[in-house]
């Protein structure tokens, strides 16, 4: 490792699950193990590798003011703020909010309608558009936090 790499870097996102009772909860997890490896002639760089599947990539701009109520996720997805800004809140009534570079994995798939509450509700926050880009998977979601890698 050289000098530059610096340490193994630890980067957070937010989990937005579903536990066994069908209840959907968020928790700051982080994104852990990288190697430090080199692409073709390129420097050595920091890779965090994710098993792999197929996958849809979709780009949504979400107007100023927009709620999208209860609902869950199409798909276990990686969702990245690109510009704007946006909150989530899950079933427990955590709420979060993320701005451009931050992202969540949203898999809150199989939840239970409680109190009128299912999944998840999001909204965005400000006099622009948020503007996300989501990679879904077409795998089945996990019931736990923080498993991804």
């Amino acid at each position: 490792m050289s000098d530059q790499s610096g340490p193994q870097p630890r980067i957070p996102y937010w989990h937005l699950w579903t536990d066994q009772d069908g209840v959907s909860h968020q928790r700051q997890c982080a994104l852990t193990e990288f190697e430090l490896k080199g692409v073709s002639n390129a420097a050595p760089q920091w890779n965090n590798r994710h098993e792999r599947s197929e996958a849809t990539v979709v780009v949504t701009v979400q107007p100023v003011g927009w709620i999208g109520d209860w609902h869950e996720n199409p798909a276990p997805q990686w969702i990245v703020v690109l510009s704007g800004r946006w909150w989530i809140e899950s079933m427990d009534g955590f709420r979060i909010e993320q701005g451009p570079g931050e992202f969540s994995l949203g898999e809150d798939q199989g939840c239970t309608t409680q109190n009128g509450r299912r999944g998840h509700r999001s909204g965005t926050i400000g006099d622009q558009p948020a503007v996300l880009m989501t990679v879904q998977l077409h795998v089945p979601p996990q019931r736990a936090p923080c498993h991804a890698r």
